[in-house]
């Protein structure tokens, strides 16, 4: 009778286990940079519906209690020098270098935090079907050092919303950097590619051999 009842409480005891197990972590992947290219759904875009305001951004970042927002968080993370944080995370001093151009940057106020890929991008790539709260995720997202990056504003608006197929950083000895960045981020996100934009990541990481590209899935 006893082990009877042992072997019904072991048994209880499995049954509840995965109730309680945390779920499954998503692990990261290291690719060279034309399998990773070679791995992006390939679909139509459309922008049908877009707004910016699609997207909440700046939320109050990561930390809610450090009186930044997202914008004030990835300044102060990339900051090669760090600048002075007042009330309002009002940031003064320090600087940061802006890889699109190759240029030190010593005002923050000098700068954008460009989405790597920008958000019409992210819309016509599949984000259309999301729901707002993973559209406010996406374009706040601080998990991977690639989205969000502080660029000089100049080159900011000059990529706008364009995909590489029509723009590439002006400092031309970043390409591979910045397209595998770009294919990093779209898989993270589960985004597509069409096809003119597929033809350009492929003709990029041709010249690239030693690139590899490091994603792990968004939550």
């Amino acid at each position: 009778m006893v082990n009877v009842v042992l072997r019904g409480l072991a048994a209880a005891a499995l049954a509840v286990l995965p109730v309680f197990a945390p779920a499954p972590a998503h692990a990261a992947e290291t690719l060279p940079l034309a399998d990773a290219v070679a791995g992006l759904p390939v679909a139509l875009e459309s922008r049908d519906g877009y707004g910016r305001d699609k997207f909440r951004h700046w939320n109050t970042g990561d930390d809610p209690a450090d009186g930044c927002n997202t914008r004030g968080e990835v300044l102060l993370h990339e900051a090669i020098t760090p600048p002075t944080v007042s009330a309002g995370c009002r940031l003064s001093g320090g600087s940061w270098f802006s890889y699109y151009d190759a240029t030190v940057v010593t005002a923050a106020g000098s700068l954008d935090i460009d989405h790597m890929v920008p958000l019409a991008e992210a819309w016509d790539s599949g984000a259309s079907a999301w729901t707002a709260q993973r559209r406010e995720a996406y374009a706040n997202d601080q998990g991977a050092e690639a989205s969000l990056v502080a660029v000089t504003a100049c080159s900011n608006r000059s990529k706008a919303d364009q995909d590489p197929a029509q723009w590439l950083p002006p400092a031309t000895e970043v390409h591979c950097r910045y397209v595998g960045e770009w294919v990093g981020t779209k898989l993270r996100w589960g985004l597509a590619v069409d096809d003119v934009e597929l033809a350009a990541l492929q003709s990029v990481a041709s010249s690239c051999p030693g690139e590899t590209v490091t994603y792990e899935p968004a939550p």
